[in-house]
């Protein structure tokens, strides 16, 4: 039992940051039905930004708290800067084009953002000081929940819940909605769709950032590959819970956690993403739309 729950919590931790990566795909599919694939290097990016802050803050002989949020902080705003730069120049001009450009552009993204990365940093990985501290109450439970395990769980909690309520309560979130139910509507009620884009790629590529700080602390490496593997797995997250639906991102990033932590406890590490994307072929066949998407009946 005692394995369980530390698989359990493994689980949570994994789909925790792949819900982070998630809700910034289904919000920019649901707002402009855009696969961004160049989200995974904004993760990535984020992990690179704080490991420079964090190394500038640790000089200045600030204390350790101190130097992990701020790290996150100088990592959300410098990814936001980069997702609102990204939306501006390679997917705002492709907004009217057929659905096949702005994805080619998106990809493209991608590759130049990867080796941008590597001609500023290097391809080889890099250590990553441990910002979160060990906190002396969870001592008994050292082998089942660690200290990074319990702060990205408590973090991810609040960055998703802040989310949902910025969504539903306030008038940026509802002009979010408005847009992503229909954009020619929402001009016609003045809204400033162009602006409301902009916001949602800043939102996203803030709490991918978020993710990418978490766990480059729990593990204590970073290269820049990472934001491939992460984007591609929760991309399979928001898939697998609809994508387009922040509920059923969330919901598909922790059933992808769970089934891979258990997949690695119970039969082998090599086999996780064979269990993973074995999952989503079968929601896929059983219901196209994911667990929590609607599927779209289109007029003709």
């Amino acid at each position: 039992m005692e394995y369980f729950i530390e698989l359990t919590f493994s689980g949570l931790t994994r789909g925790s940051i792949y819900a982070l990566i998630a809700l910034g795909y289904t919000m920019v599919y649901g707002i402009i039905g855009l696969i961004n694939f160049a989200h995974g290097e904004i993760y990535m990016i984020g992990a690179f930004t704080a490991l420079i802050a964090s190394s500038v803050l640790t000089y200045l002989g600030l204390p350790l708290p101190a130097i992990l949020i701020l790290a996150a902080l100088a990592a959300i705003i410098w990814s936001a800067a980069y997702g609102y730069t990204m939306e501006k120049i390679a997917y705002r001009p492709l907004r009217d084009a057929p659905r096949l450009s702005p994805l080619i552009s998106a990809i493209g993204m991608s590759i130049f953002l990867q080796n941008y990365v590597q001609l500023a940093q290097t391809a080889d990985y890099l250590p990553f000081p441990a910002l979160i501290p060990e906190f002396d109450f969870l001592e008994p439970y050292a082998g089942i929940v660690g200290s990074t395990d319990l702060v990205i769980l408590v973090v991810s909690a609040l960055g998703m819940i802040g989310l949902m309520l910025l969504i539903k309560y306030t008038r940026t979130g509802k002009a979010m909605r408005a847009t992503a139910q229909d954009k020619k509507m929402a001009l016609l009620l003045g809204i400033n769709v162009d602006r409301i884009i902009s916001i949602t790629f800043i939102i996203g590529s803030g709490l991918a950032a978020l993710g990418g700080v978490l766990i480059a602390s729990h593990i204590g490496q970073i290269n820049l590959y990472i934001g491939f593997i992460a984007g591609i797995k929760a991309f399979t997250a928001a898939v697998l819970g609809g994508i387009g639906s922040i509920p059923g991102a969330v919901l598909g990033s922790y059933i992808l956690g769970l089934t891979e932590a258990f997949a690695t406890g119970y039969v082998s590490s090599d086999y996780e993403d064979v269990f993973a994307f074995s999952l989503l072929v079968l929601i896929l066949i059983f219901r196209p739309a994911g667990l929590l998407g609607k599927a779209t009946i289109e007029k003709v």
